[in-house]
């Protein structure tokens, strides 16, 4: 109201000096103003606003034309000393400006130019976005959190909450890009409900983002810890017993039933074949040598001397032993 009375002071000194210019002649016209009916000069999408065009000096009738980027938008005769008034719909980008304009005689097309007049376009923002770069945390781990709105006149300011608690000053970015904060996960009350607000000069731009979790990771006990190393190294000492078995326990048995069977010694080796009540057997082989595919043995039979019986030999040769 305040603004207006100013303005329509204004306006009644213009008109008693346009009143004062001598009727035989055309006065000397300023340079017009040109005024907007609001203080600010930011505007959103689709208003309404309203400009004054107006010379203070020259006789009327005047003539005024509003200019946007030096292409004529409308023109209005005014035959008193009333300013012009042009109503204009900010629906675009392109309608924020420049505009200008200019107050000219009827009978000339010689004028005077106003100042000029840019809006600012105030877009309301999106929806933000609430991410992490992770979802997984643990105990004792600092966790990035970011919100972003996409769209939305700048500046935009961001506010962190959990729950319905804020846990971070308002930021407020003058660029196109998200607004961070870090979290200590110290227990596992710090893994609760997670959101954002983004608001900027757009009336009721409040906006609130998606809800975010973390999930806490159960930290195991060393016995568990301890039960599942155990359970380790005897599943590895099961497969190495396993994989031994075929290539060293078999072989080494072999090897030694083949020695017991066939000295590589330079001893006579005798072995005690059979045994009974009267008379024991004794088998005495001798050595070979590699290269030899036979062997000369012989079987000693003792017989019982109370029975007057006596020792008896029998030798066989050339018993092959290769395939």
């Amino acid at each position: 109201m305040f603004f207006l009375t100013i303005l329509l002071f204004s306006y009644s000194q213009m008109s008693q000096q346009i009143q004062k210019t001598p009727a035989s002649g055309k006065g000397i016209m300023s340079n017009p103003k040109l005024v907007l009916d609001q203080r600010s000069l930011n505007v959103v999408m689709n208003q309404n606003v309203t400009l004054y065009c107006c010379s203070a000096s020259g006789s009327p009738p005047v003539r005024y034309i509003l200019f946007k980027h030096n292409q004529q938008v409308s023109s209005l005769n005014r035959s008193d000393s009333t300013p012009a008034l042009f109503t204009l719909t900010i629906s675009s980008v392109s309608d924020v400006g420049p505009y200008k304009c200019k107050a000219e005689y009827n009978t000339s097309s010689d004028g005077k130019y106003s100042n000029s007049l840019n809006f600012t376009l105030i877009e309301p923002i999106s929806k933000p976005v609430l991410s992490s770069p992770t979802s997984h945390t643990t105990k004792g781990q600092n966790v990035t959190l970011s919100c972003f709105s996409e769209n939305g006149s700048l500046p935009i300011t961001y506010t962190f909450f959990k729950g319905k608690q804020s846990i971070s000053p308002p930021k407020m970015m003058h660029e196109r890009e998200a607004a961070v904060i870090f979290v200590f996960v110290n227990s596992s009350t710090d893994s609760g409900i997670y959101k954002c607000k983004a608001n900027n000069s757009f009336p009721n731009s409040m906006k609130y983002s998606n809800s975010f979790n973390f999930t806490l990771a159960e930290e195991k006990s060393h016995s568990q810890a301890l039960i599942i190393s155990l359970g380790l190294i005897l599943l590895l000492l099961v497969i190495g017993f396993a994989l031994a078995i075929p290539f060293f326990i078999i072989p080494s048995y072999k090897a030694k039933k083949y020695k017991s069977t066939r000295p590589s010694t330079g001893f006579t080796s005798t072995v005690n074949v059979e045994e009974t009540e009267n008379d024991v057997i004794y088998a005495e082989i001798e050595p070979v040598k590699p290269e030899e595919e036979y062997i000369n043995f012989s079987v000693i039979r003792r017989e019982d001397e109370k029975a007057g019986k006596r020792e008896c030999t029998t030798v066989y040769s050339k018993v092959l032993i290769r395939n």
